[in-house]
């Protein structure tokens, strides 16, 4: 989130590989054409509301997604103080399609211990937080370090709690046996039904690649498979429809005694149910739904599930966690000059976590360590927990917001001490008084950069 809206042009059928469609003729016979022409189309927008924030907008509704809305055009998210804030996420519409694959896995209702194993750039992470039960811990992990800046932005702003940020290869879970109770696989994958929208992914496609991102992902799902409990659940997604990467990498985990859920669905919804190779999936096409190409399944691995009760172990708490509502009971945890809160419950899980991966954000980012006191982390202002009663609030318009976002300071009167700048109610970041100023401690690489908008403003934003 917070990345410069770009108007998308549709591809021409010249830049995609024809061997592509040859592969897809075989399978879908005439129904290619339909394809074809949809693929030549402008990508539908839409975005899924925090429903701990905001309402969301009045807008059309992506049917298989309770937040989800679809937009009439693109506009200039960039330029909407709400998407910063966390608010919503810019998010394509049939990758939404988790919320019907974890509601089918029976967990919706039970405290669980969860793991998104590819979860860059954040979107399925930020859905999955939002349909766990409250006191669940979600896993949050991407290997790519550069990936990795971008999913704890995202993450931060969502400001959800009991998220747990890592950075770890798949082998890494080798140390971590029958571990999680449901483990989301979005993996990197060949990348053809995203091909109207993104030019990379018609660029990079040919068929070596396919076998390449077939064989990654069935290392992944081998070591996810050992981490995951008995009864447990993988949802496993890609953005492709070659058999090698879908169908296949299930009917492999049905050979180690996996069985499919069945995922519902309404026919209205335009979603293809595929029972290839005797797998239970569901299968996206844009000539079909408002939305990219897709692929989920889910699978339950052999045994009886049992809860998980708490183990809370030995944990620390620093005076910052009263900055939170105490509907938890808050251990802190210390990472260099740094403080991050988890729900106590979990803190017995959290040192197995750390003592096997690479943990970059063990929780809510509480607090900073500066001239030797604790101040309020930039990103505790995004928090949904956060009790804002231990601030003063400064409310801030469009205009003001906008300035706030590209790091310039505030005109005041008698300014003192931290302040929490909120637009329409929403928290948004710190200030710090300085007299006649509100200094920004706005987070300088979250900065606005461009100008002026490349597209319409958002249709809910107060006018300027």
């Amino acid at each position: 989130m917070g990345r410069n809206a770009q108007r998308r042009s549709s591809p021409t059928s010249a830049e995609i590989d024809p061997s592509f469609f040859d592969r897809l003729r075989a399978r879908l016979g005439a129904e290619v054409d339909g394809l074809a022409d949809a693929l030549l189309a402008i990508s539908p927008t839409s975005i899924r509301g925090n429903e701990a924030k905001w309402p969301g907008p009045e807008a059309a509704r992506v049917p298989w997604c309770t937040n989800g809305a679809y937009l009439p055009e693109r506009p200039a998210f960039t330029f909407d103080p709400l998407l910063h804030a966390g608010c919503y996420y810019v998010q394509e519409a049939s990758s939404m399609l988790l919320e019907q694959a974890f509601r089918a896995s029976g967990f919706a209702h039970e405290r669980i211990l969860a793991l998104d194993l590819c979860a860059a750039p954040g979107g399925k992470s930020t859905h999955l937080r939002s349909l766990l039960h409250a006191d669940s811990l979600l896993v949050s992990n991407e290997i790519d370090r550069k990936r990795q800046v971008i999913l704890q932005e995202n993450l931060w702003k969502w400001g959800a709690a009991n998220v747990v940020i890592t950075g770890s290869a798949p082998t890494q879970l080798q140390r971590l046996p029958e571990f999680f109770d449901l483990i989301v696989v979005d993996a990197p994958c060949s990348g053809e039904g995203m091909f109207r929208k993104d030019p990379f992914a018609r660029a990079q496609w040919n068929e070596r690649l396919v076998d390449q991102c077939a064989a990654m992902q069935r290392n992944a799902l081998l070591h996810a498979w050992e981490s995951l409990r008995p009864g447990g659940v993988i949802v496993y997604s890609t953005c492709t429809w070659e058999i090698s990467e879908n169908e296949a990498q299930m009917a492999w985990l049905m050979e180690q005694g996996g069985t499919c859920i069945s995922i519902p669905i309404d026919a209205s919804w335009g979603v293809v149910r595929s029972e290839r190779l005797g797998v239970d999936a569901l299968r996206c096409y844009p000539h079909h739904v408002k939305g990219e190409g897709f692929f989920i399944a889910a699978v339950r691995k052999p045994g009886e599930w049992t809860a998980q009760y708490s183990n809370a172990g030995a944990h620390s708490y620093y005076a910052p966690a009263k900055w939170l509502h105490p509907r938890s009971s808050w251990a802190t945890v210390e990472v260099g000059e740094e403080l991050f809160a988890t729900d106590a419950t979990w803190s017995g899980a959290l040192n197995d976590i750390q003592r096997t991966l690479n943990v970059i954000s063990p929780g809510v980012p509480l607090a900073e360590r500066k001239a030797g006191e604790w101040r309020p982390h930039h990103a505790l202002a995004l928090a949904s927990d956060l009790d804002p009663s231990h601030f003063t609030r400064v409310p801030l318009n469009m205009d003001e917001a906008l300035s706030y976002l590209r790091g310039n300071a505030l005109t005041a009167s008698n300014a003192q001490g931290i302040a929490l700048a909120t637009h329409r109610n929403v928290g948004l970041g710190w200030l710090q008084g300085a007299g006649n100023r509100w200094n920004n401690r706005w987070p300088a690489g979250w900065r606005i950069r461009s100008q002026h908008p490349n597209a319409p403003h958002v249709s809910w934003s107060q006018a300027h």
